[in-house]
């Protein structure tokens, strides 16, 4: 039996079909550009791609599109359950959720935590509905991870009615991402889960720490956003929190003008003054671009500090994880953070960190704290909660066999 995993975006939609045991994929594919003229729908399957042109598509007819396919390949009767990726669930969800009304108002209610992702997410479920009405729906929630963190690390220092009344706290994101490659780290070292202490960076347009004790959360240095914490493609990290005040007052910027200017403005894009993708950043850097050298060096400096930094929630350092789409394939990154981290243990093998592009491995030398790269999956981890989601959900709806009656004492 398959599972359906969709990811829903305000203008995309990213699905897969796979088994959650194996992790081999039946199909993958993207809708993307949705509501243009430009939209698409491109579909994986066996090692072919199949784009189709779908002009001002919309999720009905991506979804549409989607349905063909399966049907195509006689896979629609195989999928069990479907698994959408939602990024806020407050301190709602700190697990996956099978999909009922109730759930849909708890998503809803999260809106004003993500504004730009749960409603794309909630369109999708919706959409999802119809298009398969007969199938189980779960929600995967990127925060639920991190809902085992402790106060002192998921309280900020406000008034206490902003966090009683609004839900004003920390509660961090990529959650799916962090889970699965402390997951997979366990198993490359060869040690319980539960037993080691890891930091997890994942790293590509948005970028995220963690602090893994024993496989759960205790810190991460996104925040009530994933504006908070590392410098990412175009979202500045953490800045003085009178920013907003200071350029009102000084540059005449509204609320509206700093928020947006930090989220798609900064970063990467606003330090280089060149762009936000890391390779073409190295590029230049290479060919003396000053603001793309610049920009690479805050980066580096934000994450190996912010790395260091989350030692405090662990009693000791098993190993360090990067993963996304920089950690995977910019040696240049890793072995510039693992200079700054010597203090720590770490030691980088230049060899070894050469030949773990696209595959993953070890990137330190023997002796030293293990450093590792591992691909993530977070299609897979949705696929396996929902899955997960779905059997305890049929065991509990499982009818108990019943007991027959003892047979009433005699009397005489």
């Amino acid at each position: 039996m398959w599972t359906l995993v969709l990811n829903c975006g305000s203008s995309s939609v990213k699905f897969a079909v796979m088994d959650p045991g194996t992790g081999e994929q039946a199909l993958s594919g993207l809708a993307e550009r949705l509501g243009s003229p430009e939209a698409r729908v491109v579909v994986t399957c066996g090692g072919q791609k199949t784009v189709t042109e779908a002009p001002n598509a919309d999720y009905a007819r991506a979804f549409a599109a989607l349905l063909s396919e399966l049907g195509r390949l006689d896979l629609r009767r195989q999928i069990s359950v479907v698994g959408h990726r939602v990024v806020h669930g407050g301190q709602l969800f700190s697990a996956p959720a099978l999909i009922d009304e109730a759930v849909l108002e708890g998503v809803r209610a999260c809106i004003p935590l993500a504004p730009l992702h749960n409603p794309a997410n909630l369109a999708g479920i919706e959409a999802a509905q119809r298009a398969f009405p007969e199938l189980p729906q779960v929600a995967v929630f990127d925060t639920a991870f991190h809902q085992s963190m402790p106060e002192v690390a998921y309280r900020y220092a406000v008034p206490e009615t902003w966090y009683r009344e609004h839900g004003v706290r920390r509660y961090g994101f990529h959650g799916t991402s962090h889970a699965y490659v402390a997951q997979e780290a366990a198993r490359m070292l060869g040690r319980p889960l539960e037993a080691l202490n890891l930091i997890t960076a994942h790293l590509g347009n948005g970028c995220s720490v963690a602090a893994i004790q024993g496989g759960t959360s205790v810190d991460t240095s996104m925040g009530l956003t994933p504006l908070e914490g590392l410098v990412m493609g175009t979202r500045s990290g953490d800045v003085d929190p009178n920013l907003h005040d200071y350029l009102a007052r000084q540059a005449d910027l509204s609320l509206e003008q700093v928020t947006a200017a930090l989220n798609r403005q900064s970063g990467l894009l606003g330090l280089s003054g060149l762009g936000s993708d890391m390779r073409e950043l190295e590029q230049a850097a290479a060919g003396g671009h000053g603001g793309a050298r610049l920009a690479i060096e805050v980066f580096v400096y934000r994450l190996a500090r912010s790395i260091a930094g989350m030692t405090a929630a662990l009693p000791t350092l098993d190993a360090l994880v990067f993963t996304g789409g920089i950690g995977e394939n910019s040696g240049g990154v890793r072995a510039a953070v693992i200079s700054r981290l010597r203090l720590l243990g770490f030691e980088l093998d230049g060899a070894a960190n050469a030949a773990v592009r696209g595959q993953g491995g070890f990137i330190g030398t023997p002796g030293s704290t293990p450093a590792l790269v591992v691909n993530t999956n977070e299609e897979l981890m949705i696929a396996r909660e929902a899955a997960q989601v779905l059997a305890a959900h049929s065991h509990s709806q499982t009818v108990q066999p019943q007991l027959a009656p003892l047979p009433e004492e005699s009397t005489g």
